[in-house]
């Protein structure tokens, strides 16, 4: 009996083992708590995204246009000035002199002129009466012709002295800031000399390239967002100029905004820019938390029979949040947010109903 006790206990040993789950037989993926959102169409820009430089809206060199000693600059580097505004000073010791002496010289003409023209008019009166001679009357005619040829000759040399003064003073062309200063006080400036360099900031050049399979797109007055690096701000401009021809060496399309700036940018800088090409049109798109990149292969996880089920879709534009769908998905199908770690076939539990708002939703409405 204790013999057949034992076998007995062999038996069932053996019977179960035989039960027990085989080595490689796959274990049922555990069921996961997920929420959905709806592929529903809403408002969308259409963008492209491009790179740039920033330069000065205008640049120039300002030089002496008048030969003398730098007497003075109004203006060093890093200084705002205006247009019409004095920022050099040459010595105008000779110039106001000369300009004193053609005003003189003006003032003899303009007398001569007239004594001529009461002398002529006193020969016409004496030649009516038969006082005076024909020879007297051509005579008063070109004294008179004579004094009216220098006071345009005195006038001309007046105006010259005038502007010499003047540009003695030298003015800065437009708004500006000095970007470099040449030359210093007690230098000898001949005519053309470079003083300093002046360049408009406000608003600034951005230029862009545009590739050309996106060149149909941009059209002057279309807004544009930039941002440049070590700056959390963003800059808002306008399209402006648009080059009239691709360039062939690159197959590029040279486009330029301005960009008001307040004072945090600066010419030469390289910047990001965002061209809203179309302001608001409706397009299918999911939040971007339900979106998985892998392999170069965009997917979304959906819900089929309770389990999990991947499907590769296509994207456009992104947005504050949200990704257009362009293909392989429909308006009104539900994709699991947050679907790292789900595997194809895990059954899925839905938390949230299909109308409860998403965390992009909800931004979105604010």
């Amino acid at each position: 009996m204790a013999g057949l006790g034992l076998l007995g206990a062999m038996l069932l040993t053996s019977c179960g083992k035989s039960n027990a789950t085989k080595p490689g037989a796959q274990k049922e993926l555990p069921s996961r708590e997920v929420r959905v959102a709806h592929a529903a169409p809403r408002p969308m820009e259409l963008v492209l995204h491009v790179v740039g430089t920033l330069a000065a809206r205008e640049e120039a060199m300002i030089s002496a246009q008048v030969a003398g000693q730098l007497e003075k600059n109004l203006a060093d580097l890093g200084d705002r000035v205006t247009a019409g505004q004095e920022i050099v000073l040459i010595d105008t010791t000779s110039y106001d002199a000369l300009a004193a002496a053609s005003a003189a010289n003006l003032t003899r003409a303009n007398a001569s002129a007239a004594n001529a023209a009461q002398n002529l008019k006193r020969i016409q009166d004496l030649q009516k009466d038969k006082i005076a001679s024909t020879s007297d009357l051509d005579a008063a005619v070109a004294d008179a012709a004579r004094t009216r040829a220098e006071v345009k000759a005195a006038e001309a040399n007046d105006a010259i002295a005038r502007l010499n003064l003047d540009r003695s003073r030298v003015k800065a062309p437009f708004d500006g800031v000095v970007a470099e200063r040449i030359a210093s006080a007690g230098d000898y400036l001949a005519v053309g000399a470079p003083i300093a360099r002046l360049v408009q900031t406000d608003p600034l050049r951005l230029r862009l390239e545009v590739p050309e399979r996106e060149s149909t797109a941009v059209r002057a007055g279309q807004s544009v967002r930039v941002s440049v690096e070590g700056d959390t701000n963003i800059y808002r401009g306008q399209l402006a100029r648009i080059a009239p021809a691709i360039r062939p060496e690159n197959r590029m399309l040279l486009v330029e905004a301005d960009v008001p700036n307040p004072g945090g940018l600066r010419a030469g800088l390289f910047a990001r820019a965002t061209i809203v090409v179309n302001e608001r049109e409706e397009a299918v798109s999911i939040p971007a938390e339900a979106l998985i990149t892998f392999a170069g292969l965009e997917k979304v996880v959906l819900i089929k029979d309770g389990k999990a089920a991947e499907k590769t879709v296509s994207t456009g534009r992104r947005e504050g949040g949200w990704v257009e769908i362009t293909a392989g998905l429909n308006a009104g199908e539900n994709v699991v947010l947050e679907p790292a770690g789900i595997r194809t076939g895990q059954p899925l539990v839905v938390s949230n109903p299909s109308s409860a708002p998403t965390t992009a939703q909800t931004n979105a409405a604010r």
